[in-house]
């Protein structure tokens, strides 16, 4: 190779982050193809890149691990084979959800009866309470939610203390959410359901978390950022970035 072509090649490596993945481990893989999986859920699959996802957080057979707002169980579904049957996965609804729309919990019900490794937890953002040793954690177009106008203000704060206190020593954090547009910090939370990336990161380091690695896996500069995430033009389609954090040993 010439000394061209090398940075050519590095230039090109850079450009793609770690959008470029290896196949993913075998038990993550295996939990893709689970039979049991929904249809739905299968074929949306190809957006949301489950598979790369996981394999950033190192997530193995026996692991605890955590489910931080499942929404429909889709994450949920796939760590629940992932870790298989001497690992458990505990999946969080808050109750605030659940109470402003009835199918959240139905959807944690129906999760939690078809896995006998799956815990389902409903209390409050303001009463979370997470078993303690987990080795992941994980939340997915979720942490906005947060900075949403009906909770008080030092909602984020308290989620992310208990969120480090839960890992164990060395325990993994993935955060994914809609990118908002650089600068604009929270502001975008409750309007648009999205969140600048730079105040998720000040949110985590402040915690304690420290940041392991950024992923351009579902990044999409044709997102305009301007719009809301539910938006019909845009839904399935946002600029998402992924952060990897973890509990210092």
């Amino acid at each position: 190779m010439t000394p061209r072509t090398s940075i050519l090649a590095l230039a090109l490596a850079a450009s793609l982050g770690t959008s470029a993945m290896a196949a993913p481990p075998a038990n993550i893989a295996a939990a893709l193809a689970d039979p049991a999986r929904p249809a739905a859920d299968v074929s949306r699959d190809a957006a949301r890149k489950p598979g790369d996802l996981l394999a950033l957080t190192g997530i193995k057979a026996g692991d605890k691990v955590a489910d931080f707002v499942i929404g429909g169980g889709y994450f949920t579904r796939i760590l629940s084979a992932a870790v298989g049957p001497t690992g458990h996965v505990y999946a969080y609804q808050p109750a605030e959800f659940i109470k402003f729309q009835a199918s959240y919990g139905e959807n944690l019900k129906t999760v939690a009866g078809a896995y006998k490794n799956v815990t389902p937890l409903d209390a409050s953002l303001q009463q979370l309470d997470l078993p303690d040793g987990l080795d992941a954690i994980i939340t997915v177009q979720n942490y906005h939610d947060l900075y949403l106008k009906g909770f008080p203000s030092d909602t984020a704060a308290k989620v992310d203390a208990e969120l480090y206190k839960s890992l164990k020593p060395g325990g993994v954090f993935l955060v994914v959410d809609h990118a908002a547009l650089p600068g604009t910090g929270i502001s975008a939370a409750d309007s648009l359901h999205r969140i600048d990336v730079e105040a998720v990161k000040k949110d985590l380091l402040a915690a304690g978390f420290v940041l392991e690695s950024e992923s351009n896996l579902l990044r999409d500069t044709a997102d305009p950022h301007t719009a809301i995430v539910f938006d019909p033009s845009i839904r399935g389609k946002t600029d998402q970035f992924v952060l990897i954090f973890r509990k210092p040993k």
